[in-house]
């Protein structure tokens, strides 16, 4: 008997799968980018002079206007839904897209409180929340399209090209920062380098429409902007048959989105922050931000072999892999990033990668094989922004709170913990779902 040739993508699934990874690459590059100088120059530039008596509070508003955003991402893909039905589902996606890059930009314009007094803060909250207001519904629709056209064993594969868009975009946000902190002194960082990367997303704005208007008239792209509307179903709906798989994709996500923050944005502020200024470890920012973008890598890696795996061993057996290992490695990571050595540092962090990846990879099939197909967008889109808003928002804000009234990085790791094993928990009470019928027709070209 001959042997089967090795089957390739066709047209269509590479369509699909670019699709659903510009999207979200472009999404959290802009959202990184935010969370690096939340991190880094924001306090100063416009919360400090507002928190004079507490020098600390500075950074903890800075790190609560990351958490904001994330509370209008729902809002953001219910809106999205209605108009798209009237002023056309291609058109919303693209003016999502230009949305999300304009209010980017015009955070790198913006005057700090120096400048314009309170009015600075004030408005960098308005074009936070518009960040989160265009970014509301990408997620869920680029998910179920990569899963929904994959074939059955290759569910967790093809989900897991949308979950990289996030270490991409960490890539792309933290080596840009590392370049400029490289070539700038750190006066000139402060002065005007930190707008820079807020000006670049033009050009990725630019790049994401030229793509998604090379697939534009396919019938994937068609499909990609319809499931953006599918976001205005009646909500009663959902939880009147399926509240509980809400509830349970948003503790599932909490513990990744949790640590995922401290690796996109506390960590490098942590390490970097000088000991004049209160910092407990002071490592130069530069290779601190090197090894971040090292460990992004790592992330990209590993996401894509959780969601292989989970074709293999299951979603539920992976997940727990990894939410193990970030339990497990919790302690250790920050004891590391204590000892003030660059070289375990990044040891710390990318082995904290590993993880991570696991417990994110096979988020996508997971979720959409959690939902029948007629409330299947809801369900995921809410569960996830949900668990979004209980995880990450404001996991760096509450960390820097632990911070500072405990005086040891420990109880952070307590914290992070503590989400993981919920989600491990939450995790664990959900059925194998590998191989379940979708419900969908299925396209090939």
């Amino acid at each position: 008997m001959p042997t089967a040739p090795v089957p390739s993508y066709t047209a269509e699934e590479r369509k699909v799968l670019a699709g659903t990874l510009v999207g979200t690459t472009i999404e959290w590059y802009d959202f990184f980018i935010y969370a690096q100088a939340a991190g880094l120059v924001l306090a100063s530039q416009f919360f400090a002079p507002l928190a004079s008596d507490s020098p600390g509070l500075g950074q903890i508003m800075a790190w609560a206007s990351l958490g904001i955003s994330f509370l209008f991402r729902p809002l953001g893909a219910i809106i999205a839904g209605h108009l798209g039905d009237k002023i056309g589902r291609k058109a919303m996606l693209v003016m999502t897209l230009m949305l999300m890059g304009l209010a980017t930009s015009l955070i790198g314009l913006l005057p700090t409180y120096a400048q314009i007094g309170v009015a600075a803060p004030i408005l960098l909250m308005f074009l936070r929340i518009l960040q989160g207001f265009s970014a509301g519904g990408e997620w869920g629709g680029a998910a179920l399209l990569s899963v929904e056209h994959a074939p059955v064993g290759k569910r967790g594969l093809f989900g897991a090209f949308p979950q990289i868009g996030v270490p991409i975009g960490m890539i792309l946000a933290t080596g840009v920062i590392w370049i400029l902190t490289t070539v700038l002194t750190p006066e000139q960082f402060l002065s005007f380098g930190w707008r820079i990367p807020f000006l670049f997303s033009i050009v990725l704005v630019l790049v994401g429409y030229y793509i998604r208007r090379r697939v534009e008239e396919s019938p994937v792209f068609a499909e990609l902007a319809e499931r953006r509307a599918e976001s205005s179903a009646p909500l009663s709906t959902l939880f009147k048959t399926n509240t509980r798989e809400v509830i349970l994709t948003a503790l599932i996500f909490i513990g990744n989105n949790a640590v995922g923050y401290m690796i996109i944005a506390f960590f490098a502020a942590y390490a970097s922050r000088p000991v004049e200024e209160g910092g407990a470890v002071g490592l130069d920012r530069a290779p601190v931000l090197l090894a971040t973008t090292v460990a992004s890598f790592g992330w990209l890696v590993f996401t894509m072999w959780g969601g292989t795996l989970s074709d293999k061993l299951g979603r539920i057996r992976t997940f727990q892999i990894g939410y193990g290992l970030l339990i497990l490695w919790m302690v250790p990571t920050f004891l590391m990033i204590d000892a003030a050595n660059i070289w375990l540092y990044g040891i710390g962090i990318l082995v904290l990668t590993v993880g991570m990846g696991l417990s994110y990879g096979p988020m996508s099939a997971l979720y959409a094989e959690m939902f029948p197909a007629q409330i299947r967008y809801s369900g995921v889109s809410i569960g996830y922004a949900l668990g979004a808003i209980l995880g990450g928002a404001f996991a760096p804000t509450i960390a820097e709170a632990l911070l500072r009234s405990t005086g040891t990085s420990l109880s952070i790791a307590v914290y992070m913990i503590v989400v993981c094993v919920i989600s491990l928990i939450a995790v664990s009470m959900v059925k194998e779902t590998k191989g379940v019928p979708l419900g969908v027709e299925k396209h090939h070209a």
